[in-house]
């Protein structure tokens, strides 16, 4: 089927069970389709939009009561929502770093984090991770220390990942916020891969700033996103203008600053304020989904040679597997060398591995039914046994 001459119908959800790392948290719920489709026109959900004229105040659709309920859900005071996390990275540092400020983020940390300090002129420096791939407090600390030495200057911000892209790996973020605040440095969570998938509590983990990700982890179009704080620094990073225009004396209200206005304008906001009941209740049942990260970690390890090179057991739905001393052994004496692991698990009705990969590569779990989390264990096994490769 074609949707145009030229662009394929995509059915990947329908066909397929898929385990796209980035993918799995951001598939839209049934509500969130139809909204979709009603709401599709770019500027549908300014229908009602009255004055102040901000998207925040918007009733119909209920855009105004879904910032006060996230803001809630996350134990934080204020939610802005922005077009993806690495805008909502944006919005914070251009209000609170100074060209040439010393700045922290960490070695797992995304490359938007670090366009975003550059994009500022920030001076950056990483926090290095441990042995066992993690952020600590102590290495957090630590770097402070050495950072605030080496420039004469406190950091104006520290970036930490709830979980890094990288492992699917949890870090002691509350440790670190408690190290930080103790130099008065204001931390940011990157919650792109735990806001709207786990439970998330901000006061709790002592964080400044948290950002989250509609379109990876909150069942949303992309590009979706939000940045919640508290009132400390509500008023700084959603500063109203103050600008006059010096010919025509024009003023432009409460338009926000960092937020150029309005941010989600149609399919993308009404989008996730449709998944978002569904989202509340699916972080409730974070344990299964865990449950079920580590039945197909299980799974993948029986297969000799195999390792998982995130914590086990695992705590995330995002794993990091080390296949090269299995599925790697295929592909270097197999005629689609490493094609053939995406190629088999196509034929068994599974996508979402990098065509190619058979090295070091990531998968994501997250959504799968009890049922699909039995087809996939059962297919990497017996793709590994048509192989000659030993399952235990």
């Amino acid at each position: 089927m074609k949707c145009t001459a030229d662009i394929d119908t995509r059915d990947v959800e329908e066909l397929y069970i898929n385990i796209d790392p980035i993918q799995a948290g951001g598939r839209l719920t049934v509500d969130a389709q139809k909204a979709a489709i009603a709401y599709s026109d770019g500027y549908s959900v300014c229908d009602n939009c009255r004055k102040p004229f901000r998207l925040d105040y918007i009733d119909k659709p209920p855009i105004a009561d879904f910032h006060r309920d996230c803001a809630e859900w996350l134990n934080m005071d204020v939610v802005r929502l922005v077009p993806g996390a690495r805008r909502g990275f944006q919005a914070v540092v251009s209000s609170i770093v100074e060209k040439g400020d010393p700045a922290l983020v960490t070695a797992l940390s995304h490359y938007t984090e670090f366009a975003s300090l550059e994009q500022a002129g920030a001076d950056i420096h990483e926090i290095p991770k441990d042995e066992h791939n993690h952020i600590t407090a102590e290495n957090a600390a630590a770097r402070i220390e050495d950072v605030t030495r080496e420039t004469g200057k406190t950091p104006s911000i520290l970036f930490v990942e709830h979980v890094d892209y990288q492992y699917g790996n949890i870090h002691e973020v509350a440790g670190i916020a408690k190290v930080a605040h103790q130099y008065d440095i204001p931390v940011l969570l990157n919650g792109a891969y735990s806001v709207g998938i786990m439970p998330v509590d901000g006061k709790a983990l002592g964080v400044d700033f948290v950002i989250g990700s509609g379109h990876k982890s909150m069942a949303a179009p992309a590009p979706s996103g939000l940045v919640a704080t508290t009132d400390e620094y509500a008023d700084i990073v959603f500063r109203t203008t103050q600008v006059k225009g010096d010919i025509t004396g024009r003023t432009f209200g409460i338009k926000e600053v960092e937020m150029m206005g309005c941010t989600l304008m149609g399919v993308t906001a009404v989008g996730l304020v449709a998944s978002f009941p569904a989202v509340k209740e699916r972080v409730l049942h974070w344990d299964h989904e865990v449950k079920n990260s580590n039945t197909v970690a299980d799974a993948l390890c029986a297969v000799e040679g195999t390792l998982v090179e995130s914590d086990m057991p695992r705590e995330h739905t995002l794993t990091r597997i080390n296949t090269v001393d299995s599925f790697n052994k295929v592909a270097e004496i197999h005629k689609k060398r490493g094609y053939f692991l995406s190629h088999s698990l196509k034929k068994n009705g599974i996508i979402g591995v990098i065509p190619g990969s058979t090295r070091v590569w990531k998968y994501n779990t997250y959504g799968l039914t009890d049922a699909q989390i039995g087809i996939v264990c059962e297919a990497f096994q017996d793709i590994a046994r048509e192989n000659k490769l030993n399952v235990s």
